[in-house]
This record gives structure tokens, sequence and C-alpha cells, in this order.
């Protein structure tokens, strides 16, 4: 067979990217009997499998869907019946089209169908994101909360408000105790708050403060971006992230201007291990500062 190369430019949480996806390997971590974390490009994947067929979370970008199948094939010999999207971002969304056309059946929250169903400006990047197929969005939606059954449990989908966007979703797997939590969770990182999406660091706060009233001490979190979690963790970013807010929102209450605080380094004690990833400590400091400010 030929081998395929593709070229591509696309958008990654919001960034304007060049990549080889050719290049892309999908990596599959085993996470408890029957739940796994595929790892690609874009947001990492969490799939189910048993006799109901697999259920993902997430689907990262088109061009890999056909390596994702193969991962999944590689773990079930059943087929991809049902997908849950944690929001609309373009990396946690983009495989839906292909999924779709299988038949697959589309889970999110209303608010992420109501943003694939219309272009959308993200103005952090300058980038208008052009709608979505119709059959790359959502079919089954929810407001607050929803169950499904799926593989012998009950996984819930939960929604919290106005924290990476404003359609985000955790997915819980109680008797497997794992859950899923979107890019509500950048771990050992600091994290993207899509403000033009209705994002807040207030809510991504209490969205940690959502997952870690769920979880216990054995409960394995899958982030949106970065490596397998646990609470220890994510507890440890719920603190960095609301002991950096408290200090930014200070230096607001104190006339400081966006260049002040950013001389005052608000983050000096965790931009060395938080400030690595996609958002470095400069780009942080807008967001929490616009978010604070009430501006996007």
């Amino acid at each position: 067979m030929k081998k395929l190369l593709i070229l591509a430019i696309f958008v990654s949480v919001g960034t304007i990217t060049a990549q080889n996806f050719d290049e892309i390997e999908i990596k599959t971590t085993k996470v408890s009997d029957h739940i796994y974390m595929l790892e690609g490009s874009g947001g990492n994947i969490g799939v189910s499998i048993g006799t109901d067929g697999a259920l993902i979370v997430d689907s990262q970008y088109a061009p890999l869907s056909e390596k994702i199948k193969k991962a999944i094939g590689n773990i079930t010999d059943q087929p991809v019946k049902m997908l849950v999207n944690t929001h609309w971002h373009g990396d946690h969304v983009g495989g839906n089209e292909n999924f779709g056309q299988m038949g697959v059946l589309i889970f999110a929250h209303e608010n992420v169908k109501e943003r694939m169903s219309k272009s959308q400006l993200m103005r952090a990047f300058s980038r208008e994101i052009p709608a979505s197929p119709e059959v790359a969005r959502p079919v089954v939606t929810f407001s607050e909360k929803m169950g499904i059954k799926c593989n012998g449990e009950y996984l819930m989908l939960i929604h919290v408000d106005s924290a990476h966007t404003d359609g985000d979703a955790l997915v819980y797997f109680p008797e497997s105790d794992v859950l899923h939590m979107g890019d509500t969770y950048f771990n050992g990182r600091y994290p993207f708050i899509d403000l033009s999406s209705g994002g807040s660091i207030d809510g991504i706060i209490a969205a940690a403060d959502r997952a870690l009233f769920v979880v216990g001490a054995d409960t394995k979190i899958i982030p949106g971006h970065g490596a397998l979690s646990n609470r220890n963790e994510l507890k440890q970013y719920r603190e960095v992230l609301s002991g950096y807010r408290n200090r930014v929102d200070a230096m607001i209450k104190q006339g400081k201007s966006m260049e002040e605080i950013k001389a005052m380094k608000p983050g000096r004690d965790t931009d060395d291990t938080y400030g690595g990833g996609f958002i470095g400590p400069d780009r942080f400091l807008e967001i929490v500062f616009n978010s604070l400010s009430g501006l996007e």
C-alpha cells in the first residue's frame, strides 16, 4: 500500500499548527479492566470496551481516524458504537465526521452541538472555525447530567459550566472508577481557557472542585492533555490555579495593569513547572487577567 502522507494545517486547542499526521503514532494505555486511554495528536481519548461495542470519549483529528480505529481494533473486535465529546474544539471533535459516517451515535452537551452547528470565532487566536457538517454533530445532547449504560456500567456525563468552554462534560465511569475530564484538566501545565467560548478561570477551578468531589484516592483520571493522572495531581493543579487566580485578582484590585502584573510575576513559583506547555506564563496571565476583568 502506498504510504499516505498528510501535511495539514489544523487548529490545536485554537492554535494554527502544521503537522504531518503520518508521523503520529497512537499510544494505548490500559487504565482499568475495560477502559483504555489513547494518545496521539490532540486531546486524549478514552475507550470503553465490552459486549455493547466500543464507546470512545473524543475523536482527535480527522486524519487520525484510521489509526485510532486500528488502535481500538487491537484491544477489541467489537466496532465503535458510541462517541462522547467533552467539548467542541477541533482536536477533540475532528474525527466526528468519520465516526458519524460509520453510524456511531454521538453524545455531548447541548452547547457543543450549538457551537458545532455554526462558525465560531476563537478570539484568542483570531481564528474563525467553520461549522461542522451535520454528520459530525452530536445527536444526543443533555443540559446538566446524563447517564449512558454501556459495557456493564452506567457512565455519567456531568456538565461543568463556564470552565474550558461553556459546554464541558466530565465523563465518569463509576464501576471502573475512571474519570475523563477533557480540557478542564491539563495535567501538569497551565490550561488554555477559551474565553470566547464561555470559559473562565473561576469555572475551570470549579470544574476541578467538582471532579475532586467525585474522585477517590484510587480513581484514574484521564486529562484532556498530559499523562494519566490521579487525585493528588488534580488537587495540586487546582491549588496552583486557585493561588494564581487569587494573586492576579488582588493585583487587579490594586489597579495594576496587565503589563505591571507581568513584571510582578504572579506565577514565579509555578511558571517553571506549569508554564512549559502549550500555554506559557505570559499567555496564561493574559487569560486569567482577561477572565477576571470580564474581557475575551
